[in-house]
Protein backbone atom coordinates (compact mmCIF):
# COMPACT_ATOMS: atom_id res chain seq x y z
CA UNK A 1 0.00 0.00 0.00
CA UNK A 2 1.15 3.34 -1.02
CA UNK A 3 1.86 5.56 2.04
CA UNK A 4 1.76 8.76 0.22
CA UNK A 5 -1.63 9.45 0.60
CA UNK A 6 -3.74 12.83 1.98
CA UNK A 7 -6.89 12.70 3.60
CA UNK A 8 -9.90 15.21 2.72
CA UNK A 9 -13.54 16.05 4.03
CA UNK A 10 -16.57 15.88 1.91
CA UNK A 11 -18.97 18.86 3.22
CA UNK A 12 -22.73 16.98 2.78
CA UNK A 13 -21.91 15.50 6.20
CA UNK A 14 -23.34 19.29 7.08
CA UNK A 15 -25.44 19.57 3.98
CA UNK A 16 -27.49 16.85 4.31
CA UNK A 17 -28.73 18.47 8.01
CA UNK A 18 -30.95 20.89 5.42
CA UNK A 19 -32.19 23.71 7.75
CA UNK A 20 -30.82 22.32 10.78
CA UNK A 21 -27.26 23.32 9.86
CA UNK A 22 -27.36 27.07 9.69
CA UNK A 23 -23.46 27.57 9.86
CA UNK A 24 -20.90 29.17 7.36
CA UNK A 25 -18.37 28.12 4.94
CA UNK A 26 -15.88 29.30 7.43
CA UNK A 27 -17.37 27.19 10.21
CA UNK A 28 -16.80 24.06 7.76
CA UNK A 29 -13.50 25.15 7.26
CA UNK A 30 -12.80 25.60 10.78
CA UNK A 31 -14.31 22.02 11.71
CA UNK A 32 -12.34 20.44 8.92
CA UNK A 33 -9.23 21.62 9.74
CA UNK A 34 -9.76 20.90 13.37
CA UNK A 35 -10.86 17.87 12.66
CA UNK A 36 -7.17 17.00 11.67
CA UNK A 37 -7.58 16.85 7.75
CA UNK A 38 -5.76 18.23 4.93
CA UNK A 39 -8.12 18.98 2.26
CA UNK A 40 -11.96 19.68 1.47
CA UNK A 41 -14.44 18.86 -1.12
CA UNK A 42 -17.17 21.43 -1.03
CA UNK A 43 -20.37 21.62 -3.06
CA UNK A 44 -22.21 24.53 -4.90
CA UNK A 45 -24.66 24.47 -2.09
CA UNK A 46 -22.09 24.76 0.17
CA UNK A 47 -19.41 27.18 -0.59
CA UNK A 48 -21.86 30.37 0.61
CA UNK A 49 -20.49 33.50 0.02
CA UNK A 50 -16.96 32.14 -1.48
CA UNK A 51 -19.41 31.24 -4.77
CA UNK A 52 -17.99 34.54 -6.76
CA UNK A 53 -14.86 34.79 -4.62
CA UNK A 54 -12.28 32.38 -5.42
CA UNK A 55 -9.40 34.85 -4.43
CA UNK A 56 -10.60 34.82 -0.87
CA UNK A 57 -11.93 31.34 -0.45
CA UNK A 58 -8.15 30.36 -1.44
CA UNK A 59 -6.65 32.86 1.40
CA UNK A 60 -9.58 31.03 4.06
CA UNK A 61 -8.42 27.75 3.25
CA UNK A 62 -4.72 28.97 3.61
CA UNK A 63 -5.44 29.95 6.73
CA UNK A 64 -6.50 26.68 8.14
CA UNK A 65 -3.82 24.80 6.38
CA UNK A 66 -6.67 23.15 4.21
CA UNK A 67 -6.23 22.10 0.03
CA UNK A 68 -9.32 22.39 -2.30
CA UNK A 69 -9.56 18.56 -3.38
CA UNK A 70 -12.35 19.12 -5.59
CA UNK A 71 -15.31 21.42 -6.01
CA UNK A 72 -18.76 19.04 -6.48
CA UNK A 73 -21.95 19.92 -7.76
CA UNK A 74 -25.61 19.16 -9.24
CA UNK A 75 -28.32 19.57 -10.53
CA UNK A 76 -32.31 19.58 -10.31
CA UNK A 77 -32.50 18.02 -14.37
CA UNK A 78 -30.33 15.00 -12.67
CA UNK A 79 -28.35 15.53 -16.07
CA UNK A 80 -31.00 13.54 -17.62
CA UNK A 81 -33.12 16.34 -18.80
CA UNK A 82 -31.96 17.45 -23.00
CA UNK A 83 -33.50 20.72 -22.69
CA UNK A 84 -31.31 21.42 -19.62
CA UNK A 85 -27.93 20.57 -21.29
CA UNK A 86 -26.72 24.12 -22.18
CA UNK A 87 -27.69 25.60 -18.89
CA UNK A 88 -26.06 22.55 -17.39
CA UNK A 89 -22.94 23.04 -19.13
CA UNK A 90 -23.11 26.43 -18.34
CA UNK A 91 -22.92 25.66 -14.56
CA UNK A 92 -20.12 23.33 -15.35
CA UNK A 93 -18.22 25.81 -17.08
CA UNK A 94 -18.48 28.21 -13.54
CA UNK A 95 -17.64 25.94 -11.44
CA UNK A 96 -14.43 24.52 -13.81
CA UNK A 97 -13.30 27.84 -13.93
CA UNK A 98 -13.71 28.18 -9.86
CA UNK A 99 -11.52 25.24 -9.71
CA UNK A 100 -9.11 26.30 -12.26
CA UNK A 101 -8.05 28.80 -9.49
CA UNK A 102 -6.78 25.99 -7.10
CA UNK A 103 -3.98 24.23 -8.78
CA UNK A 104 -4.88 20.13 -8.57
CA UNK A 105 -8.50 20.80 -7.85
CA UNK A 106 -10.98 18.68 -9.98
CA UNK A 107 -14.56 19.23 -10.34
CA UNK A 108 -16.70 16.55 -9.55
CA UNK A 109 -20.06 16.26 -10.65
CA UNK A 110 -22.83 14.25 -9.22
CA UNK A 111 -25.02 11.29 -10.38
CA UNK A 112 -27.30 11.13 -12.90
CA UNK A 113 -30.72 11.49 -11.79
CA UNK A 114 -33.91 9.97 -13.20
CA UNK A 115 -36.31 13.35 -13.08
CA UNK A 116 -38.94 12.67 -15.47
CA UNK A 117 -40.59 9.77 -17.68
CA UNK A 118 -39.23 8.43 -20.29
CA UNK A 119 -36.71 5.64 -21.64
CA UNK A 120 -34.02 4.89 -19.42
CA UNK A 121 -31.96 4.49 -22.49
CA UNK A 122 -32.69 7.63 -23.69
CA UNK A 123 -31.81 8.88 -19.69
CA UNK A 124 -28.10 7.25 -20.18
CA UNK A 125 -27.63 8.90 -23.39
CA UNK A 126 -28.42 11.92 -22.56
CA UNK A 127 -26.25 11.93 -19.37
CA UNK A 128 -23.16 10.32 -21.22
CA UNK A 129 -23.20 13.21 -23.74
CA UNK A 130 -23.28 16.12 -20.72
CA UNK A 131 -20.69 14.58 -18.61
CA UNK A 132 -18.63 14.17 -22.16
CA UNK A 133 -19.25 17.39 -23.00
CA UNK A 134 -18.22 18.98 -19.52
CA UNK A 135 -15.21 16.71 -19.17
CA UNK A 136 -14.46 18.68 -22.70
CA UNK A 137 -14.66 22.18 -21.44
CA UNK A 138 -12.17 20.86 -18.31
CA UNK A 139 -9.61 19.53 -20.54
CA UNK A 140 -10.23 22.68 -22.21
CA UNK A 141 -9.30 24.87 -19.13
CA UNK A 142 -6.86 22.28 -17.12
CA UNK A 143 -8.94 20.99 -14.87
CA UNK A 144 -9.98 17.34 -14.46
CA UNK A 145 -13.79 16.13 -14.22
CA UNK A 146 -15.00 13.15 -12.34
CA UNK A 147 -18.22 11.42 -11.96
CA UNK A 148 -19.56 10.39 -8.63
CA UNK A 149 -22.51 7.79 -9.21
CA UNK A 150 -24.56 7.67 -5.50
CA UNK A 151 -27.38 5.57 -4.61
CA UNK A 152 -29.35 8.06 -3.52
CA UNK A 153 -33.09 8.30 -4.46
CA UNK A 154 -34.10 8.30 -8.40
CA UNK A 155 -30.33 7.48 -9.07
CA UNK A 156 -29.92 6.75 -12.54
CA UNK A 157 -26.17 4.95 -11.56
CA UNK A 158 -27.13 2.50 -8.66
CA UNK A 159 -25.90 -0.90 -9.69
CA UNK A 160 -22.66 -2.64 -11.73
CA UNK A 161 -24.85 -2.72 -14.57
CA UNK A 162 -25.42 1.12 -14.33
CA UNK A 163 -21.89 1.25 -14.00
CA UNK A 164 -20.79 -0.55 -16.89
CA UNK A 165 -23.47 0.86 -19.34
CA UNK A 166 -22.42 4.30 -18.48
CA UNK A 167 -18.80 3.97 -18.31
CA UNK A 168 -19.01 2.06 -21.84
CA UNK A 169 -20.23 5.49 -22.69
CA UNK A 170 -17.98 8.33 -21.18
CA UNK A 171 -14.66 8.85 -22.90
CA UNK A 172 -12.35 7.69 -20.32
CA UNK A 173 -9.48 11.04 -21.34
CA UNK A 174 -12.48 13.35 -20.65
CA UNK A 175 -14.25 11.69 -17.74
CA UNK A 176 -12.70 10.26 -14.82
CA UNK A 177 -14.25 8.67 -11.82
CA UNK A 178 -14.99 9.06 -8.42
CA UNK A 179 -15.41 5.62 -6.97
CA UNK A 180 -17.64 5.99 -3.81
CA UNK A 181 -17.16 2.77 -1.34
CA UNK A 182 -20.68 3.62 0.47
CA UNK A 183 -22.79 3.99 -2.44
CA UNK A 184 -21.28 0.64 -4.73
CA UNK A 185 -21.88 -1.13 -1.25
CA UNK A 186 -25.46 0.30 -1.19
CA UNK A 187 -25.52 -1.63 -5.04
CA UNK A 188 -25.15 -5.17 -3.55
CA UNK A 189 -21.64 -5.37 -5.98
CA UNK A 190 -18.36 -6.85 -5.41
CA UNK A 191 -16.53 -3.17 -4.88
CA UNK A 192 -12.95 -4.50 -5.40
CA UNK A 193 -14.27 -6.08 -8.76
CA UNK A 194 -16.06 -3.14 -9.45
CA UNK A 195 -12.88 -0.83 -8.44
CA UNK A 196 -10.22 -2.71 -10.57
CA UNK A 197 -12.05 -3.19 -13.52
CA UNK A 198 -13.01 0.52 -13.77
CA UNK A 199 -9.05 1.31 -11.48
CA UNK A 200 -7.81 3.29 -14.85
CA UNK A 201 -11.01 6.00 -14.52
CA UNK A 202 -10.13 6.33 -10.90
CA UNK A 203 -9.20 10.48 -9.71
CA UNK A 204 -9.60 10.22 -6.25
CA UNK A 205 -11.53 8.27 -4.07
CA UNK A 206 -14.62 8.96 -1.28
CA UNK A 207 -14.51 6.52 1.44
CA UNK A 208 -17.62 5.78 3.40
CA UNK A 209 -19.08 2.85 5.33
CA UNK A 210 -22.35 1.17 5.30
CA UNK A 211 -23.78 -1.98 7.85
CA UNK A 212 -25.11 -5.23 6.42
CA UNK A 213 -28.71 -3.20 6.16
CA UNK A 214 -27.26 -0.83 4.14
CA UNK A 215 -27.50 1.80 6.69
CA UNK A 216 -24.78 4.70 6.84
CA UNK A 217 -22.29 3.58 9.52
CA UNK A 218 -19.57 5.17 10.79
CA UNK A 219 -16.20 4.50 8.96
CA UNK A 220 -15.11 1.27 10.52
CA UNK A 221 -18.26 0.55 12.15
CA UNK A 222 -19.81 -1.36 8.69
CA UNK A 223 -18.92 -3.53 6.15
CA UNK A 224 -16.41 -2.08 4.11
CA UNK A 225 -12.23 -3.46 3.87
CA UNK A 226 -11.38 -0.28 4.33
CA UNK A 227 -7.80 -1.37 4.01
CA UNK A 228 -8.56 -3.57 1.04
CA UNK A 229 -9.56 -0.48 -0.57
CA UNK A 230 -7.10 1.82 -0.01
CA UNK A 231 -4.53 -0.52 -1.41
CA UNK A 232 -6.71 -1.12 -4.68
CA UNK A 233 -6.92 2.23 -4.89
CA UNK A 234 -3.02 3.42 -4.40
CA UNK A 235 -2.43 1.03 -7.09
CA UNK A 236 -4.57 3.11 -10.27
CA UNK A 237 -2.71 5.11 -12.14
CA UNK A 238 -4.37 8.33 -12.46
CA UNK A 239 -4.90 8.53 -8.44
CA UNK A 240 -4.19 11.35 -7.12
CA UNK A 241 -3.46 10.82 -3.53
CA UNK A 242 -6.66 11.66 -2.26
CA UNK A 243 -9.35 9.72 0.06
CA UNK A 244 -12.02 11.92 0.63
CA UNK A 245 -14.10 10.95 3.60
CA UNK A 246 -17.95 11.47 4.00
CA UNK A 247 -19.89 11.05 6.71
CA UNK A 248 -24.21 10.55 6.19
CA UNK A 249 -24.59 8.55 9.64
CA UNK A 250 -27.11 9.36 12.10
CA UNK A 251 -24.09 9.80 14.19
CA UNK A 252 -22.71 12.52 12.11
CA UNK A 253 -26.16 13.96 11.91
CA UNK A 254 -26.33 14.24 15.42
CA UNK A 255 -22.86 16.08 15.91
CA UNK A 256 -20.63 16.64 12.45
CA UNK A 257 -17.45 18.04 13.71
CA UNK A 258 -17.17 15.27 16.36
CA UNK A 259 -18.42 12.24 13.73
CA UNK A 260 -15.27 13.62 10.86
CA UNK A 261 -12.97 14.13 13.79
CA UNK A 262 -13.66 10.49 14.92
CA UNK A 263 -13.20 9.23 10.91
CA UNK A 264 -9.90 10.48 10.68
CA UNK A 265 -8.37 9.05 13.91
CA UNK A 266 -9.59 5.50 12.32
CA UNK A 267 -8.38 6.43 8.71
CA UNK A 268 -4.59 7.00 11.25
CA UNK A 269 -5.03 3.60 12.06
CA UNK A 270 -5.16 2.50 7.99
CA UNK A 271 -1.96 4.50 7.53
CA UNK A 272 -3.24 7.57 6.09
Amino acid sequence: MTRDLKVGCQTFTWEMLGDAWAGTPDDLLSAISTGGYSGIEITDTMIGHYAAKPGEFARALRDMGLQLVSFAFGSKSGFTVADAMEKDLATAQRWIDYAAQFPGALVSIGSATIVSEGARDDKFAIAAEFYNRAGALGKASGVGVAVHPSSHHNTLLFNRADYDRIFALLDPTLVGWVPDTGHILRGHDDILDTMRTYRDRIRYLHLKDVDAQDRWAMLGKGVLDTPAVIDLVSQAPRFNGWLVLEEESETAAADPAAAIKANRETMRSCGA
